[in-house]
Formats: C-alpha cells, sequence, structure tokens
C-alpha cells in the first residue's frame, strides 16, 4: 500500500535499564504476571503504571490506558529513565510520550511477517554498496549521544483504501495528504512541519487497506504545543481548495516512483484477482483524472463522528473466483526469476496467540539441514522460497528471549506500532501480540494447514524469459502478463502419492539459543569511548564494555583490509563475487544461529570485508567461529561459481536501472578515481569475462590483510594467521578538484520503462580549514530564495535553529546498536573522534549567522566548482517510443537487455548552453588534480 513520508528523521528513545538477569524469562504459565506493576517495591500502581499491560521486564516505561468520552482510546506512555535513572526536567508522563488511538476492535493479523522475494532482492542488491555508504546511513544528521529525549504521539484510524468510493479511488491516500493543509485554530499551510523542523522533530503518515496511520515526535518541552496543533487536524481541518491540485501532484509523483517496483506491480496484479466490487481490486493512489474533471472533494473529517467502523467481515473469500487457481507469467521489471505460490486463507487474527501461518512459514521457510530450501539449494544454489510441538516450543523460547530483553526503540516508530496494536489485540496484549507465541493449539495449526493443498493453489512466475509472451496489461501498472490454467500434468503429479526424499527431516535441536543471560562482570575500569587494548602490525582491537543499557548481547565488527580489491576492476567484481559465494557458504550452517536472534552481516566494503554480529552474549562466539572457519577454508565449485556470475551481472544491473542510483554512480565516478563509483561501464564489462578468471578465483594474497576490530579478535587472527600489509590502505578516497565552473553530465536511464529521471547538483567547498534542466532550474531557485531568507534570518530565528540542532545531536542513544555504529564509524575511517558530537556541539554554540551566510555566498558565485548529473527518463516527452505488450516488442529492444555502455545525452535548454558537457568520465577525472587524503582528527 502507498505511503507518505512528509519529512524524514526520527526521535530518540531512552535506553533499557534491563536488570542482572541470571535466567532466561518465565515460562508461559508465570509470564501474564511480568507486568508493567512489576518494580519497586511499595510503588502504587499510578506509579507503576497499568498492571494488566504485560510488557517486558527490560522496558523502563510505563503505560495508562484510557477511553474518552469520545470513544477514543488512548494509551498515555512515560520514560523517565536516563544515563542518570532520573527524569530529566520533572516534566509530567503525559508529556514525555503519548500515543492516542481511536475506537476499534480485532482485525486480521498479518501472521507470517514476511515480505515479498522482490523486496528481499532490492534489499540484498543495496547490500552491494560500499561499506562508507553504509555508515553515512547509520550516522546520519540526527545523532544521538546525551539524555535529550524526544516526545512521539501516533493516532491510528480503521478506515483505509479498502473504503474508497469506486468513483473516486485512492481518495483515503488523498485524504491523508490533505488533512495536514491547515486548520481552523491553525490556518497557516505548512505550520505543523515548521513547527516540528523548529524543535527538531518529525512527521510521517501512511495509508493501508483498513487503516491509516499518524505519527509524529518532536523535542520533548514541545510535544503539548506540537499535540494541540496536530489534533486540530481530525478536529477541524480546513481542506482548503488551493492545495487540492498540489497534493493530487504529490500523490501522482508517489505512484509514478512505484510504477517501476515489481513488488508493487505484483500487489496491484494480484488484486485484480480478486471477485468484481472486492475491495482488494482497488487501487490505492489518487487517479489524476477524477481531479483534473472537476471532482474537487469536501470531506469533513472527525476523529469521533458517530459513524459506524466500515466492516469488511463478509467479504473474507476475495479469490473464490475461477481467476485463481492458475498460472500467471509476469514480465518483471528488475532482471529476477521469481515464483510465488498464494493460497486464500481465512483471516487469521483470532488465533494471534497461536499464529498458525507464522509456524507453519518457519517450517516450510526453514533453511537449515534438511530443509526444503537446503535440498533446492543442493540443485541450484540461487533458489529462494518465500513461504511437533518440540520446534514451536523452540520457536516460541526465541521470541520470549528477544521479548524479554528487547532494545529499545526510537519513539516514534515505537507509538506507530503500538498504535497498530490497539486495533489487533486486548488491551493486555498491546505490546505483546504481534511478539509472542502464547500456546500450541494443534488443531488450529492444521485447519490452516489443510486448506495449503496444490488444488487450491495459485502461481505467479516473474521472468524476463517471458517478455514477448504476454501479451495481457494489467489496467494501472501496465505489467504485462499471461493466464494459463494448470497443466493437467502438474496437477495429476501434485495429487499422486510422493516418496519422500530421505534428505528431508525436520530441524535438529538448535543449539544457537542462549540459556545464559548472565551480565559479564567488568573487569577493567569503565570508559565513555572504545579502547584500543591491541595494536599491532597486524591489526588492531578496541574495546568498550556496556555500562549503560546492561543487556546480555554483544556487538562485534569486524574489516579485514586488503591493497588486492583496488588493484584493478577485475578484483572489484571477484571480490564482490567471494563475499556472496561465502554468503552462501554460511547460509545453511549458520541459519540456526539467525533464527536464534543471532545476527551477520557480511559486507563487500571498498578496501575490505566487514563482517558485523550481535545478539546474546551465551552464544554469539559459536557464530563467530562459524564464520572464521567458513573464511578460512574457503572454497567453491566451478558451477557455483558461474551462477553466481551470472547473478552478480543482474544485481549490478538491477542497481543501476534505478534512476537515483545511476546518477549517485556516476556522480561518484567524476569525483574519485577508484570508488565502485567510477567504475559503472567496468562493472557490466568485466562481468561477461569472469569465467577466464575462474581458475583464479580464490585470491592467492587472501591473507595479506589487515584487522580493524571492534570486540575480539583473537580466534579471527588465530585461524586465519594474518600477515603485514606492505603499506598503509587509505580507507578514505581522494577526490578530484573540479574546475572553477558548471559542469554537466547527461546520461540516459538504463531501464526503458521507467519515465523518472533524477537531477543531482554538487557544490565542491575545496580545501579549507573548516569550521533534468528544468529540476536543475528549479533547485537554482531555491537556492536563491534560501539565500535571501538566510541573509534575512534574525537573531533569534537564527538561533532556534543552532539550538534545535544541538538539541538533536544531544539526544540519548535509543540502544546499544546505534552506541556501537557511531564508534565503529571512528575506528573504520581510523579518525578516532570518539567524541565528535561534543566537539561539534561546542563549535555550534559559538557558530554565528554571518559565518553561514559567508560561506554559502562564496559557493553561489560564478567561478564556483559546481557538477550536474542528470538521468534522463524513458517517455514520449523525450522522444522515445513506448513498449507495449504485443508480439511485435519481442522483436524491438528489451529493457532487461544487455547494457554495457552509458549513453550520454547532449544539452537540449538553452540555460544550460553555458555549461561544460561530460561525456567521457574517465577522461574527465584523469585529467583533474587529486586533493591530499583528508581526515578529521580533532
Amino acid at each position: 500500500m502507498p505511503q507518505t513520508s512528509k519529512s524524514s528523521g526520527a526521535g530518540a528513545a531512552s535506553p533499557a535499564s534491563a536488570p542482572d538477569q541470571g535466567e532466561p524469562p518465565p515460562p508461559e504459565g508465570a509470564r501474564a504476571q511480568v507486568a508493567a506493576g512489576d518494580g519497586e517495591e511499595g510503588a502504587t500502581v499510578d506509579d507503576q503504571g497499568d498492571p494488566e499491560i504485560v510488557k517486558s521486564p527490560s522496558d523502563p516505561k510505563r503505560y495508562r490506558y484510557i477511553e474518552l468520552s469520545n470513544g477514543l482510546r488512548a494509551l498515555l506512555i512515560s520514560d523517565f529513565s536516563g544515563a542518570d535513572g532520573e527524569g530529566g526536567d520533572g516534566e509530567s508522563a503525559e508529556q514525555e510520550e503519548e500515543q492516542e488511538e481511536e475506537e476499534g476492535g480485532e482485525e486480521d493479523e498479518g501472521d507470517s511477517g514476511e515480505g515479498s522475494e522482490e523486496e528481499e532482492g532490492d534489499r540484498a542488491e543495496e547490500e552491494q554498496d560500499s561499506d562508507f555508504e553504509e555508515l553515512e546511513e547509520e550516522n546520519p544528521v540526527k545523532k544521538k549521544k546525551s539524555s535529550e529525549k524526544q516526545a512521539a504521539a501516533a493516532l491510528c484510524i480503521g478506515v483505509g483504501s479498502f473504503s474508497d468510493p469506486d468513483e473516486l479511488p485512492g481518495l483515503a491516500h488523498f485524504l491523508e495528504h490533505m488533512v495536514f493543509m491547515g486548520s481552523e485554530k491553525y490556518p497557516a499551510e505548512n505550520g505543523f512541519d515548521a513547527f516540528l523542523k523548529k524543535h527538531g522533530g518529525s512527521d510521517n503518515a501512511s495509508t493501508d487497506c483498513e487503516r491509516t496511520i499518524f505519527q509524529f515526535d518532536v523535542q520533548r518541552k514541545h510535544f503539548r504545543d506540537a499535540l494541540d496543533r496536530w489534533a486540530q487536524f481530525f478536529i477541524c481541518p480546513l481542506m482548503i481548495e488551493d492545495a487540492v491540485d498540489r497534493e493530487v501532484e504529490a500523490v501522482d509523483s508517489e505512484f509514478q516512483l512505484a510504477r517501476p517496483s515489481d513488488s508493487h506491480r505484483k500487489e496491484m496484479l494480484f488484486g485484480s484477482l480478486a471477485k468484481p466490487g472486492h475491495p482488494m481490486s482497488k487501487f490505492c493512489w489518487v487517479l489524476i483524472t477524477w481531479i483534473s474533471n472537476g471532482n474537487y472533494v469536501n470531506v469533513p473529517v472527525f476523529v469521533s463522528s458517530g459513524e459506524p467502523r466500515p466492516d469488511f467481515s463478509h467479504l473474507q473469500q476475495p479469490f473464490d473466483t475461477p481467476a485463481f487457481n492458475k498460472l500467471y507469467r509476469v514480465v518483471p521489471v528488475r532482471k529476477v526469476h521469481a515464483l510465488t505460490i498464494s493460497w486464500a486463507v481465512p483471516p487469521q487474527g483470532k488465533h494471534y496467540r497461536v499464529k498458525p501461518l507464522h509456524y507453519i512459514s518457519w517450517l516450510i521457510g526453514h533453511e537449515g539441514t534438511g530443509s526444503i530450501l537446503s535440498l533446492l539449494r543442493k540443485k541450484n544454489p540461487l533458489f529462494l522460497l518465500s513461504l511437533f510441538f518440540r520446534i514451536y516450543e523452540e520457536i516460541q523460547k526465541i521470541e520470549a528471549n528477544e521479548f524479554h530483553y528487547q532494545e529499545q526503540t526510537d519513539p516514534i516508530e515505537f507509538v506507530e506500532n503500538i498504535c497498530e496494536n490497539m486495533q489487533l489485540f486486548p488491551k493486555q496484549d498491546f505490546l505483546t501480540g504481534d511478539q509472542l507465541m502464547f500456546e500450541y493449539d494443534p488443531q488450529v495449526i492444521n485447519a490452516a494447514l489443510s486448506l495449503l493443498k496444490p488444488d487450491r493453489a495459485n502461481l505467479l512466475l516473474l521472468s524476463p524469459e517471458n517478455e514477448g509472451c504476454c501479451h495481457l496489461k494489467e489496467k494501472w501498472f501496465g505489467t504485462c502478463y499471461s493466464v494459463e490454467d494448470i497443466p493437467e500434468e502438474w496437477a495429476e503429479r501434485w495429487a499422486g502419492d510422493f516418496e519422500l526424499n530421505p534428505e528431508l527431516h525436520l530441524p535438529a535441536e538448535n543449539k544457537f539459543i542462549a540459556t545464559d543471560f548472565t551480565l559479564k562482570t567488568s573487569d577493567c575500569p569503565d570508559t565513555e569511548y572504545p579502547v584500543r587494548i591491541v595494536n599491532s602490525e597486524r591489526g588492531c582491537l578496541w574495546y568498550k564494555k556496556d555500562n549503560k543499557f546492561k543487556i546480555p548481547k554483544a556487538y562485534i565488527r569486524f574489516h579485514l583490509i586488503s591493497p588486492m580489491i583496488q588493484k584493478s576492476p577485475e578484483n572489484l567484481v571477484l571480490f564482490d563475487l567471494f563475499v556472496n559465494i561465502l554468503a552462501h557458504n554460511l547460509a545453511e550452517p549458520a541459519y540456526e544461529a539467525d533464527v536464534a536472534q543471532l545476527e551477520y552481516k557480511l559486507v563487500a566494503g571498498e578496501h575490505g570485508l566487514m563482517i558485523r554480529l550481535k545478539g546474546f552474549n551465551h552464544k554469539l562466539p559459536l557464530l563467530l567461529h562459524l564464520i572464521v572457519d567458513q573464511l578460512s577454508d574457503f572454497s567453491t565449485e566451478p558451477s557455483v561459481f558461474t551462477m553466481f556470475s551470472e547473478q552478480l551481472k543482474k544485481t549490478y544491473f538491477n542497481i543501476l536501472i534505478k534512476p537515483d542510483r545511476l546518477g549517485k554512480y556516476v556522480h561518484t565516478g567524476l569525483l574519485s578515481s577508484v570508488s565502485r563509483g567510477a567504475r559503472v561501464e567496468e562493472y557490466l564489462v568485466q562481468v561477461k569475462g569472469l569465467r577466464s578468471l575462474m581458475m583464479s578465483f580464490p585470491p592467492t594474497g587472501v591473507q595479506r590483510v589487515s584487522l580493524s576490530a571492534l570486540m575480539s579478535h583473537q580466534p579471527v587472527c588465530r585461524k586465519l594467521q594474518f600477515q603485514p600489509l606492505p603499506a598503509d590502505v587509505p580507507v578514505l578516497f581522494r577526490v578530484v578538484e573540479l574546475p572553477l565552473k558548471h559542469h554537466l553530465c547527461k546520461v540516459k536511464s538504463l531501464n526503458k520503462g521507467d519515465a523518472n529521471s533524477e537531477v543531482t547538483v554538487y557544490y565542491q567547498s575545496g580545501l579549507k580549514k573548516l569550521r533534468e534542466h528544468f529540476v536543475e532550474a528549479k533547485i537554482e531557485e531555491f537556492l536563491v530564495s534560501f539565500g535571501e531568507c538566510l541573509s534575512g534570518l534574525s537573531d533569534e530565528a537564527f538561533g532556534t535553529q543552532v539550538t534545535a540542532l544541538i538539541k538533536l545531536k544531544e539526544c540519548e542513544d535509543a540502544h546499544l546498536g546505534e552506541e556501537v555504529d557511531r564508534n565503529w564509524f571512528e575506528v573504520v575511517t581510523q579518525q578516532y573522534v570518539f567524541d565528535r558530537l561534543n566537539k561539534e556541539i561546542e563549535v555550534l554554540k559559538t557558530f554565528t549567522q554571518q559565518e553561514l551566510v559567508s560561506w554559502f555566498l562564496e559557493h553561489r558565485n560564478n567561478s564556483s566548482r559546481k557538477l550536474s548529473v542528470h538521468v534522463v527518463g524513458f517517455g514520449v516527452e523525450e522522444g522515445d517510443q513506448s513498449t507495449a505488450c504485443s508480439p511485435d516488442s519481442a522483436t524491438s529492444s528489451s529493457a532487461y537487455g544487455e547494457v554495457s555502455e552509458l549513453t550520454f545525452v547532449p544539452i537540449s535548454s538553452p540555460s544550460l548552453q553555458d555549461t561544460t558537457l561530460i561525456t567521457d568520465i574517465r577522461a574527465f577525472t584523469s585529467s583533474l588534480p587529486l586533493n591530499p587524503y583528508h581526515k578529521i582528527i580533532n
């Protein structure tokens, strides 16, 4: 379903102060006693919150449930925990965090919580990026360090896109946008966003099938004012007519961005299989034509309007139709081959305590030894499958452990989740209903399992090979597909008796499940920042004892640096292959660890392999030794190498067909002579020649690495036998110095089915002592306007903005992982400024408006170093021919065809004629000087 992101950023939650637990969580019979009332002796119910709401013992928050006279149900949440254990400024509990929820009964539960294979593929491809990009994403502007807290509120309304009138598709989503366009009490159109940004906050909203959720966060002391402004949107919104066209364009832009998404396209095609008139088949984005035809809408919105909630309980069989139980062949946007097997199952929300679909999907989707996937992987290593009391009890124990020692999340994310839970679960299970498996009921599980029969299944096959034979076109997204009956031969085979494959068996007992939750006794003085305890020619080790969050979990980071990786494009591609095959080799033996909430991630960085681990202290060393063994004894079969070579080529292409990613890679390639972004064309070419490098694939220099680690490295060094590096490997890149003029690089998108374009404008500041032509024109207009606004700021307004930024940097870490990521950034970039936030805050306190204005104007003159990158989408406006789902289109150039070079586009706009056009990235960068390596170290 579509979602909007009205502004970015999120608040910071308080840390969990878990007790020093040496025992596992209590069994189910005793679990209900672990409620919000547990805590200090002699405390009253008012002090400790509502005792009926079951919460984790490691959760420091207090909860109070109320129901207003208008029927609105609310959960008030307070959190006085902090580094000092005190309540900070002493404000009321309601003023810290608050979450509101409209009256609503139980809804159907999405049991398994599994993502689609297309979404998993997107995530896997995103991980091909560099380690530094990942670090940048983990360290946003809104960093968390001190004791400042955010407050948050969320509202979940039991109306969504299923309630759209047939003649006004997308009305619920459009209304989600329009409701923020001012209220009678606060009529300024963007006043709420401005208020939040002024006080370090953010807001967001999303429209689902049966619910619409709104949420915001803000600095705690401004929460009451923000809550009043926010509430007025649902009491007396203006719905101003002047904003209609703008918001329709905004929603349509979201739709245009979603059109190239295979997961959205498949979702819409799947909905079209529902019975005529069923809301599953509705179009959820705003149809721009109903606005252009003059259908302006005037809809009053009230939190409690007296209207009954929409009821869809009589529509529980949307796919009891001849269109279901067929074989659908679909042409995807990405180079992906995926089979989706779907069964129509009645709503399972009433069985949330058993979670039958979660249990069944866990068994079918198991990836360890003896599983279906293990067997299929032996036949095809790239096969992905999306889909017994001891096993149930094991899953129950894993999820109970995770809940018992849960780490806190940002308030805005927390209230968004809980307010939706309030429409799904009874009061006592607001916090547990979506996390715990309460009771084993074989009758409920068997009832769901009995529906998963071959003759009830619907098959949807995505493959580029379907192109040219799919002559049907989905109405909204234009997805090309075909439909046919499931072959009788298949049906007869499925209906017959199968001989059980001897390689299939139930999972063995999971040795990675933690049972010892004792906190380690400190054997060294407490320190605020990591301490380097090993520093040798073979690497270094940093250590930090957690003395704040006090949960029995550890975070481990390794960076294995090798100079070989950047020697050539071949080495870069081979290194990516090495990491992908290593992950494949680990998939089966490490799956049980993943199930037991021991997380690991392998990242192919610019200069080496990054290994990240987290989980319970007790069993995390087992996972570490497993990874080290696989790394030390690495090997692969030629057939696996060949298969992953082909997959890697598709992965590169699937990344680069996204306009924003292609623009980023071109932009990086123009600025750096050695980064991955500089190798866009080489990547696509080099993969073709990998077969000739097969025999030399296991890199002979795998031992010539240097190790940086945060936590522990003795077993790694012993097993891998690292050798000293011949010379230091710089972990930060040198950047070319742009000429003193405007340069433009304009390339064609690699996806012929994507009309979206992307524009990046980069201004280079240079070395100093530090304290699409229409879109580009709009960027310039904004910068001119921003410069005027910046110069005209009053001292008070400038001070307010500086204070807001300081408050953001003072926000607490929500959990241990945030502290680890911040410190790891310093280690992996070899800068070691662990108190960077404190230094930035001190600089901000002395920063003047004149300094900022001078710096801005310095980069806005005609001799500024400016680089623009345009990625031009496909469409009739650009003189491109449209593609159609017809036999004739099979003879035309394919949207998924081989792409081994960029297509540079000439300048067409008169406003850009004075710019210097770049048509050869390598020639451009080779003629420019390189700035020296630069690191901020104090």
